[in-house]
């Protein structure tokens, strides 16, 4: 709310979320603790802060779409291959998907899959799991998406090769393709993209159609794109006009 208005009352929250006024106003002492808002008399009002919002404040956007949209995918991956994951709360439901499908498991003792991810958390969700050898990639560390960006992990991603990519992005167009806000993250994305032979876009309704600062890949350049069924049909047959597989999960 504060995101799309800059400020809100106790009693606005109240009658849009839903909850109490205790509730509401142990929640803005809560995030004015963290400086993600200023609290001010009967309200808060945003701060400087960023509203690309550290990744444990979006994990409930669009929830249901986007596991959906993270059991889809695994049916794209096969036993054996390497797949490169990006940040975001999309690829981390695709990360736990993976996780715990039944068909990646190597019971001759070998990795079932070999998942190269730049994001902290991912990897710290797949590495508890045997049968899935983590690669991760080095880099200074964006804390909003707990993404490795940066010289450092161009370098690395310079002499890989995946079989297939999957992109989380914050917005996806068929006229100006797939972007992110940050454009550090979107060079290292760009670079995961380029060496994969395949390039799968998980993306829910909400981000199709908008655009952000910072380019990844044309639309031309993604294979496939997953969403979900509530997604505009014009835009939906826009992006198979330019040769997009579009999947609605």
């Amino acid at each position: 709310m504060l995101s799309e208005q800059g400020s809100t009352t106790v009693d606005e929250a109240v009658t849009r979320l839903g909850a109490s006024q205790a509730t509401i106003r142990r929640d803005l002492e809560h995030l004015a603790q963290q400086q993600l808002l200023t609290r001010t008399r009967g309200g808060a009002v945003a701060t400087a802060v960023s509203y690309d919002l550290p990744l444990r404040y979006k994990v409930g956007r669009q929830a249901p779409e986007k596991e959906r949209i993270a059991q889809a995918i695994t049916g794209f991956i096969r036993p054996g291959s390497i797949v490169a994951l990006n940040g975001g709360t999309t690829t981390t439901n695709i990360a736990r998907a993976i996780a715990t499908a039944d068909g990646f498991h190597d019971h001759q003792g070998d990795a079932g899959l070999t998942v190269v991810t730049n994001a902290l958390n991912i990897a710290s969700e797949l590495i508890v799991r045997p049968h899935i050898k983590v690669v991760v990639v080095g880099g200074v560390v964006r804390n909003h998406s707990y993404e490795t960006i940066g010289p450092l992990a161009e370098r690395l991603l310079e002499h890989i090769s995946v079989d297939l990519a999957v992109l989380g992005v914050d917005a996806i167009g068929a006229d100006s393709g797939a972007m992110a806000y940050d454009e550090g993250e979107a060079a290292t994305n760009a670079l995961l993209a380029r060496h994969a032979d395949r390039v799968l876009v998980a993306a829910d309704s909400s981000k199709l159609g908008r655009r952000a600062f910072a380019h990844i890949l044309p639309a031309k350049d993604i294979d496939v794109l997953v969403t979900d069924p509530a997604a505009d049909a014009a835009v939906v047959d826009a992006f198979r006009d330019v040769g997009v597989e579009v999947i609605q999960a």
